[in-house]
Order: structure tokens, then C-alpha cells, then sequence
């Protein structure tokens, strides 16, 4: 039934979402001829309306222009605004972050549906177009890709309709109210709604128009609905292809349809002809031996559908792409074509730190190319339907899709991290039923032939209830060919049905295991998993160790691929990256927008390094004599790849080769290699194998490695304590120690309790004295379990320390300086630093900690010291070359690598320890002339080294990158240890135990200093 009369009371009325909305139908794409789909070109029956449009904003709805709709109302001295494209992000309002509560908690005293009449922005737009030639005499209609989150349309002052739902179309017909010549399109957007309640999701508030908006037409035979299902039979081999075809007009039955199967190479396999009945047409059809479709192997067959009239003339042409492939729950396993899967996942918003979720199609191309060189095969879309494009490049790049439909109600249930849904909706509250139905419908009508589509989700972190399990089962009756995932059950098991595998958030390691050792129902994914805020992914392996323990462990999905950060200028013109406050928005929640594996500005973090090694499919073992390939492919051999090994020797290579290999999947094989016999020499050799890309992918070049392993071994003894031939000379005064020798002169200083100056060739190497350490600039996931309030101590104790004794000892060829340290953090607790001064320059640091029982465990145990700035190049031989930590090194390698020291801190979004590499053989740390100082460790004890511009407390007390200090040194910190950076979870979880460091121990660590260059 159509309306004419809008209502404002529609936006706060649960039964009213769509008002003259057209029934959600296929994204397919259709032409007028066969040639022209298969180019797959720009549809000629679409009309863009992106671009400059009128705009006027008000607060809101009773200061808006309320007759601006009208075919008489001048909007000439309105401003523009680009669609697609938020409000928020182009001058008006300002983008509010809250994550879990709703954005008007403790503003107003609101309750579902109520909407606030005082806080809700309305854009109006107006957009003048010319009726397309090509569209005059025809339907007209139009379609609203993304708007968030409700909108009211007229053309010519004609009211057109209503649709709540921001992420999936919303489609009208024109052809009533259009006219040849001049249009006038309004929209009234407002930013809540009824379904305001139902999107709280964790991400900024924006509003507005910000996906694609056109004009179609339709021919006059027009197949409204095409549904195609490419199954395969049960032994996996043969496709079974359904085609069902929905005319516009059910009465056309003197239509008919040619259909063609084409193969990749645009062979035809099979081909028929149907005509329709009552509107409607189905193909059911056998397709022989055909490739099956994975992310391994995307292997896209071609629908090619023509549509003829009663003449035989060609009204129609469609394209659709399409994979053969099963995906089913086969004793109590997820089963992709017959074999278990694991989903090695990753949750992805859309997002650009420019045009918040206004995303283009370089930014989608961008990001899945970057989840194929990550070994990223599966996306969750938290936490509403993507663009179309999106679901096109996994079905094309080959990436596992889990769609999840719009709804997320997470401020109703969960309050401070409590559960309490004393008002939670939907629940089992059926006047919600209609409209949180008609999201899945709208989702599931678009979205259903994409083959890399294997899972629809219910939507996220809506606590659980009939309504939602009404939605889960709508999904298994309308295409049993998926499942259907919710994880909310977790929290009511009365409707445990709603899910098909059972899906649990940051659960750690030793819960899974737990459930997988209970003789579980169901098997188990992690929908969300490893908190990936700030510097975090410590851990990972633990979850990824799993999947070849427990069969039902099937994978998990990483929070989240990229930070929700926008671009802002500071208070001097110059541009960063904010997160919620910083637009002063309130009630905010600050920077835990800044979760993602890639920042917000698209470049990749440190953290996916880890990722990519942790989810290498193809595992490489190197020895001396061999590299064992174990390939863990579901369906795809080694053949596409090439291996490349090579030796080092103290990070130089010495030799090399490479093999063919052809490992078929589900398999290992023992392969072979030539290497230079290094018997007899000393030192350390590493071997190092690579799998590279034997030719261009679609989403990398020739010769890109996809995975690596890596071996080490160490010929003769350390000779780290062989003593240098030749004297030093040792000055005690009243205050200082001298030491001297050929070409360099050390001073210690009593009064100071340190080292105090270190020249070689005159050139001073240290500007403030090396102190012992035990603080770390507090990591998001440090905050997380308030770290500052538990171990503030030993902030404190690296703050202040008591030097009680100096001792020197001397002996001909060398002189040793010890000082010993105590701390207010407890009496028994006791650091001595003790300088070994060698004839030729070089200086041996030893460090012994002994602890006190009581006291929280450590961040870190280090000796932090500073040089000038003037000494910011770095080269090093030691795990990397990203940043790494005690529980984030499987993804690091021993090899060479350097960098600018300002480069080797990572920007996360708030200022926190970084840049950390574990392994540390050897760094030099030079001017732009290569002089400078030699950190060295035993290659069997090898230390942590940090290099900053920043000491930690200058870290510790930046909420911004722009609050840090300009640079006027190098900080130096070498550790014997330091905590793991965790991830679990970044609100409570710890470090895991092995990782972290109990204070209550001896330790001891060593390190040498030497002069680098000349």
C-alpha cells in the first residue's frame, strides 16, 4: 500500500522502517547486449547521481527548512556537499566514537524506540539532474546504496518514500513523479532513528548519503531477481547448477531465457533454453566435471543470460559470476567441498580515515590485496552488509565471507561489561520482529550469489532472544546451502539454536580448549579474537596452535583489520590521527577506535607480521641438508610457488638456491638443497626458506613470498670473553674514575652512580648516563589491566634510585667499575651494573637484578641511556625487521636490517611502547657518517633493544603523537627482558604467565659496548 503523507512520528515508530521501499532483490548486473556484459562495462541503464548536491543542516527537525522539498523553494544560496559522503566529515556537526553505549547515554533519558528531538541532525538535500535520454518513456527508478540512518525522498514535490537500514540499498520508484527535462530530488536525512537502536555498533556516528546513488531503468522484459546456486554433488566432483529467473512483470510468459555456463576461459560447458511461467523461470542443471571454487583456487564460472522477447529479439543480457562449491556441517565439522576449514580471519569496517565509511573502490583493492599477502582468508563484515564491490573481490581474490546483517543493540545488555538485560532488544520483544527481519531479508536478497558468501551472521552482540532465532531460521530456510552464525546465544543458552557452530569472543586459549574437550555439539570459531588495539597480537600463536590439536577449532577472525582514526589538524595546522574526544564529542570512548592490524591512513602495522607468518597455510622446516614443506592447503598443490633458501653467517649470505617444488595439499615432502660447507669455521649461520609467487596474482607481483621458516645454528664457541690484548689506564679521583686507552677515554662518576662519558676518537657518545629501567610507556592493553595502578612502583624505582656503592677493580689489560643500586619499591631489591673497560675500547655491561617476593611483576628489566639526536641511523642483526616482543617473534627473522632511529618507533594511534626487537646480536647506532656506537650480545644470549627518539616517560604522558617533546636525543635501551604485549583481550586480559617477568628472581643479562666507524 503506498503512502503520500510523511510523518516524522515514522522515525521513532518500531512498525514503520520502509514506506513505498521497493522489495530487496540480486545485485546482478544486466545490459543490453551480450557483448557489453561480458566486457563487463559501465551499466548504460544506470545514471549516476554522485557528486556536488545542495545541502543544508540543521541540529534538528525543527530548524530545518521544512518546505525545501517543494518544486518553488530557491536552494541557490545553499552550500554543496559531496555524494557519496558523511555530513560529519565535511563541516557540519562532528563525528562522535562510543563503542559499546548508546551516544546519547547521560544526554537524554531514553528508552526504545524514543528517539531525542533536540539532538538529531538533519541534512537536506537537493540534487537537480536532467532525465537521461535513454530513460525517457522507460521506468525510472532509484537507488539508495548506503544512508544512514533514515530518510525521507520527493521528486518534484511529490513525496516519494521512507526507508530505515543505513547499510543496504533502498531502492524507489520513480516513474510516477519523474519528468523529461528538469528533475528536483530531495532528501531529508536524519542521523536517528528507530534503527538508531539497532546500530550501536562499535564505530563513529556519522550520518548522511554515503554510498553510491543512481538512477535505473529496466528493459521491457527485465528479470527483477536472479538466484543462482552452483552446488556440487557429493563425491565433490560434478556441479549442479540452479538458475531461478523472476521477471518485473509476472504476466510476461512469452518470454524466454538462453542460458550459457562459460568457463574461465569463456568456453561454453553447457547451455539452455527455459521460457517463463507465471514470471518465473528455473534452470536445474547437471554441469559435468567442473573446478571448485575456494580461496585457494577462485575458480569463477560465467552465467551468461539472455532474455528474448515474443520476437526473438534480445531484450536483456545478464552476466553473473559464479563458483561451484559446498559448504556444509558434516560430522560436526565445517566442510568447504568435502574438507575441513579453518577460517584464518580477520573482522574488517569500512572505513578511510578521510571519508569514514564513505570508501571507494582503490580502498577496497587496497585492502584485499593486503589480506592475500597476509594470508588473510576470511573477512567477517562487522557489523553490517558491505558495498557489493566488496563480495565481487572475495569472490574473485578468493577470500571466506561470514555477511552479517545490520544489528548490533549492545548498549541494551551490556553496561560497563556487565551483563544486564533488563531492556535489551530485540529480545523476545515481537514488535522489534518486523524490522530487524527485514534487515536480514535485504541482506540475504542482495547478497545470495556470491559464492565466497559461506556464512550469514544474525548480526553482532545482541544479546539473544525469539526474535533473533526467527532471523536464523529464515536464513536456513531461504538458502540452506549456508550456515548461520550468532554469537550472542553465549549469553542465554535457551536459544542455542541460533547458531550452527558455537562462537565466542576474546575467549582465551585455555577456555577453547576446555570446550573442545567437553565433547562439544557444535565446532568452535572465534568471531572476534586477539584485540588488536595499539601494540598488542602477543600471543597469537597460542589460538593459531589449535587448529592442529583439536579438529572442531576451526579458526577465529582478528578485532580488526584497520583503525577508525580521522585525519584532523592540531592546534599548528599540522595533520594526525584522531580517535573519540578529540572532536569534542561526548560521551566518547577515546582512542579504543584504534584496534586495527593496518592504520587508519592504510599503512600496514608491525602487528601483521605476526599475523601473516601465524597463518601461513605452507609451513617450511630448513636444516643443513634439507627443507621439510608441509602443505596444509585444503586443495591446491606447491606448484605455483617457488622455493628459495639461502645461508647467512652473522646475517651475511653466503649461499643460495632454488627448487621447484610440487607439494600436494594435505601433504609434506622432504626436499633437498645444496648448501656450502661451513665445517670448520665459527660463528653463527642461519638458513633461511622462502615460498614465492612463480607468477603474478591478481593481488601481487612475480617473486612475492608468501611464507618463510627459518633455522639457526652455531659452529665453535662463543668467544664473547676472550680478553683484548693491551693496557688501559685508571685515573680515581675524589668524585671520578678515568679510564683511558688508544683512542677512546671512559668516565665514571661516584657522585652520579653511572657512566658518565664515553669518547672514542674525542666524539662523545653518551649525553645523559645509562639507569637501570623497569618501566615501559604503558601499552593499550597495559592500561587495559591497569598496569600503572599495580606495578606504579617500579615507575617510580626508575625514576629514583640510590647508588650505595661504586667499586673498581683493576687489572693490567682492564678495569672494572661495578655500582650498585637499591629502590623505595622494597629494601631487598637490589640492581648492580658493573663496566668492564677493555684495552681496546670495547666495555662489557653486566647487569644482575635480585628481587624481593611480594612485589608486582616487572615490565621490564633493562639499562636505558641517551645519546644525541645527531645519532639517529640504525643498522641491526637481530629478530625482525618489524618491531617484536617476547610473545609476537614468530613472524620476526634473524637477519640484517636498518633503519633512521625516527623510524623505528610505531605510530599507534596514542603514544606507548614500540619499536622493540627481541634477539639482538648486534646494533649500531651511527651518525649519517656510519660513526657511532656497537651494542653486541652472545648470539646463545641475546638481548631486547629498543631505539627511540623518546625516553618512556615522555611515551607514558603523550595522549597524541603531537604532545611528544621535539627530538634532541637517541634513547638506548637494552634489556634482559621484557613483558609480552598480550592481546586477548585490551580490558583485562594479561600477558600470558611465560611471558611475563615475576619479581621475586635473579636475573642477569650482558651486552658489549664498541665504537662503530671511524
Amino acid at each position: 500500500m503506498k503512502q503520500s503523507v510523511p510523518s516524522l512520528d515514522w522515525l521513532q515508530d518500531v512498525r514503520v522502517f520502509r514506506v513505498n521501499r521497493l522489495d530487496a532483490h540480486s545485485d546482478h548486473r544486466y545490459y543490453r547486449s551480450m557483448a557489453a556484459a561480458v566486457a563487463d562495462a559501465p551499466m548504460d541503464m544506470r545514471h549516476s547521481l554522485n557528486g556536488s548536491w545542495q545541502f543544508s543542516y540543521a541540529p534538528n527537525a525543527a530548524s530545518r527548512v521544512q518546505s525545501f522539498f517543494q518544486v518553488d523553494y530557491n536552494c541557490s544560496s545553499w552550500e554543496y556537499i559531496q555524494v557519496p559522503g558523511h555530513i560529519q566529515m565535511q563541516g557540519w556537526g562532528h563525528p562522535q566514537y562510543v563503542n559499546t553505549m548508546y551516544p546519547w547515554d547521560g544526554v537524554e533519558a531514553l528508552r526504545p524506540p524514543q528517539i531525542s528531538q533536540e539532538h538529531n541532525p538533519v541534512g537536506s538535500y537537493v540534487k537537480n539532474f536532467q532525465l537521461p535520454d535513454t530513460m525517457k518513456g522507460q521506468p525510472v527508478y532509484i537507488s539508495f546504496q548506503g544512508v544512514e540512518s533514515a530518510f525521507y525522498i520527493w521528486l518534484n514535490g511529490e513525496f516519494v518514500g521512507y526507508s530505515e537500514d543505513s547499510f543496504t540499498p533502498a531502492e524507489f520508484d520513480l516513474t510516477p513523479y519523474i519528468r523529461e527535462g528538469e528533475n528536483k530530488l530531495a532528501v531529508e536525512v536524519y542521523q536517528r532513528s528507530t534503527g538508531s537502536w539497532l546500530e550501536d555498533q562499535d564505530f563513529w556516528r556519522l550520518s548522511g548519503i554515503f554510498r553510491d546513488v543512481y538512477l535505473y531503468t529496466v528493459p521491457k522484459i527485465h528479470v527483477w531477481d536472479l538466484r543462482v546456486k552452483a552446488d556440487l554433488d557429493d563425491a565433490y566432483v560434478e556441479g549442479l547448477l540452479e538458475i531461478d529467473l523472476m521477471l518485473r512483470d509476472d504476466h510476461a510468459d512469452t518470454a524466454r531465457a538462453k542460458l550459457e555456463l562459460k568457463d574461465a576461459e569463456g568456453k561454453a560447458i553447457l547451455t539452455e533454453t527455459g521460457v517463463f511461467r507465471n514470471g518465473k523461470l528455473s534452470f536445474n542443471l547437471a554441469a559435468g566435471n567442473v573446478q571448485p571454487w575456494s580461496a585457494e583456487h577462485p575458480y569463477l564460472y560465467t552465467a551468461c543470460i539472455s532474455i528474448y522477447d515474443e520476437n526473438e529479439e534480445l531484450v536483456e543480457a545478464i552476466v553473473q559470476k559464479t563458483g561451484f562449491r559446498r559448504f556444509e556441517m558434516k560430522d560436526k565439522l565445517m566442510c568447504l567441498n568435502g574438507k575441513r576449514i579453518v577460517f584464518k580471519g580477520v573482522n574488517r569496517h569500512e572505513f578511510n580515515c578521510r571519508t569514514g565509511r564513505a570508501i571507494t573502490k582503490q580502498d577496497m583493492l587496497w585492502d584485499i590485496q593486503t589480506l592475500k599477502r597476509s594470508n588473510i582468508n576470511a573477512v567477517r563484515t562487522s557489523h553490517y552488509p558491505n558495498q557489493t564491490l566488496w563480495y565481487e573481490l572475495c569472490d574473485e581474490y578468493g577470500v571466506y565471507v561470514i555477511d552479517e546483517m545490520n544489528l548490533e543493540t549492545h548498549g541494551s545488555w551490556q553496561k560497563m561489561g556487565a551483563v544486564e538485560p533488563s531492556w535489551n532488544i530485540p529480545g523476545n520483544d515481537m514488535q522489534w520482529q518486523d524490522i530487524v527481519l527485514d534487515r536480514a531479508i535485504s541482506m540475504v536478497e542482495r547478497d545470495k550469489n556470491h559464492p565466497s558468501i559461506l556464512i550469514w551472521s544474525c548480526g553482532n552482540e545482541s544479546y539473544a532472544g525469539q526474535v533473533i532465532l526467527n532471523v536464523a531460521d529464515y536464513f536456513r530456510e531461504t538458502d540452506p546451502g549456508r550456515l548461520v552464525h550468532y554469537e550472542g546465544v553465549f549469553h542465554n543458552r535457551d536459544y542455542d539454536a541460533t547458531s550452527d557452530m558455537e562462537s565466542r569472543m576474546y575467549a582465551k586459549p585455555a577456555d577453547i580448549e576446555a570446550y573442545l574437550n567437553s565433547e562439544p555439539a557444535k565446532p568452535y570459531i572465534s568471531c572476534e579474537y586477539m584485540h588488536a588495539m595499539g601494540n598488542s597480537v602477543g600471543g597469537l600463536h597460542k589460538y593459531t596452535e589449535l587448529e592442529n590439536k583439536y579438529p572442531m577449532y576451526q579458526g577465529g577472525f582478528i578485532w580488526d583489520y584497520i583503525d577508525q582514526a580521522i585525519i584532523k589538524k592540531d592546534r599548528n595546522g599540522r595533520e594526525f590521527l584522531a580517535y573519540g574526544g578529540d572532536f569534542q564529542d561526548r560521551p566518547t570512548d577515546y582512542s579504543f577506535c584504534g584496534d586495527g592490524l593496518v592504520f587508519a591512513d592504510r599503512q600496514v602495522s608491525p602487528k601483521m607480521q605476526e599475523v601473516k607468518f601465524l597463518y601461513q597455510n605452507i609451513k617450511l622446516e630448513p636444516t643443513r641438508s634439507h627443507i621439510k614443506v608441509i602443505n596444509e592447503n585444503l586443495f591446491v598443490n606447491t606448484d605455483q610457488y617457488v622455493l628459495e633458501y639461502r645461508l647467512y653467517h652473522e646475517g651475511t649470505e653466503i649461499g643460495k638456491g632454488i627448487k621447484d617444488v610440487a607439494v600436494e595439499a594435505q601433504s609434506e615432502s622432504i626436499i633437498p638443497i645444496e648448501l656450502p660447507d661451513v665445517t670448520g669455521q665459527s660463528g653463527e649461520f642461519c638458513i633461511e626458506a622462502s615460498l614465492v609467487l612463480r607468477d603474478a596474482a591478481v593481488w601481487a607481483d612475480a617473486g612475492f613470498e608468501t611464507a618463510f621458516g627459518q633455522s639457526t645454528f652455531v659452529l665453535q664457541a662463543s668467544v664473547q670473553n676472550e680478553q683484548p690484548a693491551g693496557e688501559v689506564n685508571v685515573v680515581e679521583g675524589d668524585v671520578n674514575i678515568g679510564v683511558t686507552g688508544k683512542g677512546f677515554s671512559v668516565i665514571f662518576s661516584k657522585q652520579v652512580g653511572s657512566l658518565v662519558s664515553l669518547k672514542y676518537h674525542g666524539r662523545e657518545m653518551i649525553a645523559l648516563p645509562p639507569v637501570p629501567l623497569f618501566w615501559r610507556a604503558t601499552t593499550d592493553n597495559d592500561k587495559g589491566t591497569v598496569m600503572g595502578y599495580t606495578a606504579g612502583a617500579w615507575y617510580a624505582s626508575s625514576l629514583a634510585r640510590k647508588c650505595v656503592s661504586t667499586v673498581l677493580e683493576q687489572e693490567k689489560s682492564s678495569a672494572t667499575v661495578a655500582f650498585d643500586y637499591r629502590f623505595s619499591i622494597s629494601s631487598e631489591v637490589t640492581v648492580r651494573i658493573a663496566y668492564t673497560v677493555y684495552a681496546d675500547g670495547t666495555i662489557r655491561v653486566q647487569t644482575h637484578y635480585k628481587g624481593a617476593a611480594g612485589l608486582p611483576n616487572l615490565p621490564i628489566l633493562a639499562v636505558s641511556f641517551k645519546m644525541s639526536a645527531d645519532y639517529n641511523q640504525s643498522e641491526w642483526y637481530a629478530m625482525g625487521p618489524e618491531e617484536n616482543y617476547s610473545d609476537r617473534s614468530h613472524g620476526a627473522r634473524l637477519g640484517m636490517f636498518s633503519r633512521q632511529v625516527d623510524q623505528l618507533p610505531t605510530p599507534y594511534l596514542v603514544p606507548q611502547e614500540s619499536g622493540n626487537r627481541t634477539g639482538v646480536r648486534r646494533v649500531n647506532v651511527t651518525d649519517v657518517n656510519g660513526f657511532g656506537l656497537s651494542i653486541k650480545a652472545d648470539p646463545h644470549a641475546p638481548v631486547e633493544c629498543n631505539l627511540s627518539p623518546y625516553t618512556a616517560f615522555e611515551l607514558e604522558h603523550a595522549d597524541h603523537a603531537y604532545e611528544l617533546p621535539d627530538v634532541h636525543y637517541t634513547v638506548v635501551t637494552v634489556a634482559g627482558k621484557q613483558m609480552g604485549v598480550g592481546g586477548d583481550d585490551s580490558w583485562g586480559a594479561p600477558v600470558h604467565e611465560e611471558y611475563q617477568i615475576p619479581a621475586d628472581q635473579e636475573i642477569s643479562f650482558e651486552f658489549v659496548i664498541a665504537s662503530a666507524g671511524k
